[in-house]
C-alpha cells in the first residue's frame, strides 16, 4: 500500500465531510431517524429542549450509538473510503474528489465566519 500525502489530504477531508454527513447534517436526518427516539423536554427557563438516544432493540442500539459517535462513525467512514480507494480506484478516486472539495469548503467557511 503505497499513499502519498496529497492523495493522503484528499481522503482525509472527504472522509471528514462524509463524516459530518451521516453524523449532523439535515439532509441525512432520514437515515439516522430510524434509530433514534426523539424526546422533547422543558427546561428551567421554559424552552424545550429536544434529545436524541438511540432505540433499545440491540441492531438499531448499535447502529444509533455509531451514528451519535463522531468518531466511531469517522472510524467506519474512513475504512470505507480507504478500502474503496485502494480496491476499486475508477469507481472512489471521484467519490472521494467530490467529497474533499466539499469538506475543504465546509473548513474555508467555518474560518471564514469565524473571521466575520
Amino acid at each position: 500500500m503505497n499513499i502519498d500525502l496529497l492523495n493522503f489530504i484528499i481522503v482525509t477531508l472527504a472522509c471528514f465531510r462524509l463524516t459530518r454527513l451521516f453524523v449532523f447534517d439535515k439532509i441525512t436526518e432520514f437515515l439516522r431517524a430510524p434509530f433514534f427516539d426523539e424526546i422533547e423536554e422543558e427546561n428551567e427557563e421554559g424552552t424545550k429542549e429536544v434529545y436524541y438516544l438511540p432505540k433499545q432493540t440491540p441492531i438499531k442500539k448499535f447502529i444509533g450509538e455509531l451514528l451519535s459517535c463522531y468518531w466511531c462513525t469517522g472510524v467506519w467512514v474512513s475504512a470505507a473510503l480507504v478500502i474503496g480507494y485502494l480496491l476499486l480506484p475508477a469507481i472512489f478516486v471521484p467519490i472521494i474528489l467530490v467529497f474533499a472539495v466539499a469538506g475543504l469548503a465546509a473548513i474555508v467557511e467555518s474560518l471564514i465566519q469565524l473571521w466575520l
